[in-house]
């Protein structure tokens, strides 16, 4: 008696444990897109989620410098965070494509990402009996592509951190950030040329830049340069935003550093790490000039752009 009673008791345990999506239909577009977001059944051998590569526990990003594809194919580009989009006028690194919707399709078709062409994915859900049902109830129509963007972008559009350290300075709470911390502020927002380019409560202007990573031989993304054909955006990739930035390492379009300071140590000396940089921004032409005590503090104050969710307890 007392061994089937454990077994019940930890059966509900497990049955409480589970994500409430699992034991209910979706009943939005939110909803169907937070649970084709987690289904590997989008990827041609049934292996690779989205939530493969953009990870929910390291805000919707990875931890390799290239994620792995289908068939364990490598990435050309580092998984940015799939969190606080909803804003953004244009996605990818070299933002080819303008809304979240039809950049929700684009990694599913990638041969080397999920490789389930659309029509392919389109026909697998019609013939899923309760994805059927469920594009039907929502959707009031057979799936289609339009309606799989749609209900992606919708979860994403969820993804929206506001709940930091910085966010409740900012409103008044002036314990919220340690003296460190605001010290960095005052880095981010002056010496080191940070706002010039991270701006905006997303802390990014939707701009492109080039950083001066690219060279045209060891270095040769040519970045936003693919899409205009323009010379002048050789090597411009699209500047990211820096919410949860410190639980999304590593950094930069080919994730080759794998820290916050290896970063900020770049921006101080960008010289020492990469020689004869083409088409480089004026703003990383010259040297910071940050002392160490700075440069401390700077990190610091990224840690304070971190939502409450991914503190650390």
């Amino acid at each position: 008696m007392m061994r089937f009673t454990f077994f019940l008791l930890l059966t509900a345990l497990l049955v409480l444990s589970l994500p409430a999506y699992r034991s209910a239909d979706p009943a939005t577009p939110a909803e169907l897109g937070e649970r084709l977001f987690f289904d590997p059944i989008l990827s041609a051998d049934r292996t690779i989620s989205c939530a493969s590569c953009h990870k929910p526990e390291y805000a919707f990003a990875d931890t390799l410098p290239f994620s792995l594809g289908i068939r364990g194919q490598h990435t050309t580009r580092n998984t940015p965070t799939a969190m606080n989009m909803g804003s953004r006028p244009y996605f990818f690194y070299d933002g080819r494509v303008a809304t979240l919707a039809d950049q929700a399709l684009h990694p599913i078709r990638n041969p080397i990402e999920m490789g389930l062409p659309i029509p392919d994915a389109v026909r697998r859900l019609a013939k899923h009996k309760q994805y059927k049902r469920w594009f039907a109830d929502i959707y009031h129509r057979p799936v289609d592509s339009l309606a799989l963007g749609d209900a992606l972008a919708a979860f994403e559009f969820t993804l929206e951190t506001a709940d930091t350290p910085n966010d409740r300075w900012l409103n008044g709470d002036t314990a919220a950030m340690t003296a460190s911390q605001r010290r960095g502020r005052q880095i981010f927002l002056k010496k080191g040329r940070c706002f010039d380019c991270h701006f905006s409560p997303d802390f990014t202007g939707d701009e492109f830049r080039n950083v001066g990573l690219y060279t045209g031989a060891a270095h040769d993304d040519v970045g936003r340069f693919a899409v205009t054909k323009d010379s002048a955006d050789l090597g411009k990739f699209k500047v990211p935003g820096l919410r949860n930035v410190a639980v999304t390492a590593p950094y930069m379009h080919d994730g080759r550093f794998r820290t916050l300071r290896e970063v900020i140590d770049y921006y101080d000396q960008p010289i020492n790490f990469v020689k004869n940089p083409v088409n480089a921004d004026s703003l990383v032409q010259t040297p910071l000039g940050l002392t160490e005590q700075e440069k401390v503090d700077l990190e610091n104050y990224l840690h304070a752009l971190t939502d409450d969710r991914f503190q650390k307890k």
